[in-house]
């Protein structure tokens, strides 16, 4: 079985297709969404039916959250507030359901997704730094958990102390924990636009 692992998607509908066309070149058999389905870019509605169909575990991001509410995004900053308030006038209510019904954190074969921490999933905290990764490690029940959330591929380990490694040279060894940001589809990192 290959997994393919995806998130951060921000309703960026030609990127999730290359990277869904390149999960079946890969022979993935099996697909996971990291929350993030909306947000940003011009496809949510396309994007959400496209994840939705493909009937895959998918974990709540903080756009999804705020795409299906009516709460105000006041606090927000404006660029992503005004793209908020845009997807969600292009969701149905249907849509915007689905989008909240969507679990926080779920157990997937013998691995565990969130979009953001485990310690506090709703409160949207961003893993940046191995001191970051420390308090989730208290939460991981399972050898490997894989997030989202900042949009940068990262590996932090746990086994005698928290240290980061880059992404292309994981090896999962016995004994250690592992906290995986798997990248981003459709969005670039804070700072990259």
């Amino acid at each position: 079985m290959r997994i393919a692992l995806f998130g951060d998607i921000h309703a960026n509908l030609e990127a999730l297709e290359a990277v869904l066309a390149d999960a079946r070149e890969q022979h993935c058999s099996d697909y996971v969404c990291l929350g993030d389905v909306v947000g940003y870019n011009a496809n949510p509605a396309e994007c959400l039916e496209i994840v939705r169909e493909m009937n895959c575990p998918v974990v709540k991001g903080n756009h999804d959250e705020d795409a299906s509410g009516d709460h105000s995004l006041e606090t927000m900053n404006p660029t992503a507030a005004t793209a908020l308030m845009w997807t969600r006038e292009q969701l149905n209510q249907e849509q915007r359901e689905w989008l909240r019904k969507m679990r926080m954190v779920r157990q997937v074969a013998d691995f565990t997704v969130v979009h953001s921490t485990l310690d506090q999933p709703t409160n949207w905290n961003y893993v940046t730094n191995r001191f970051d990764a420390m308090s989730n490690f208290s939460y991981q029940f399972t050898q490997v958990c894989f997030h989202g959330h900042t949009h940068v591929p990262r590996v932090y380990i746990k086994d005698s102390k928290v240290h980061e490694v880059a992404a292309e040279s994981v090896v999962i060894e016995p004994g250690s924990k592992y906290f995986i940001n798997a990248g981003s589809v459709g969005q670039p990192r804070d700072g990259d636009w």
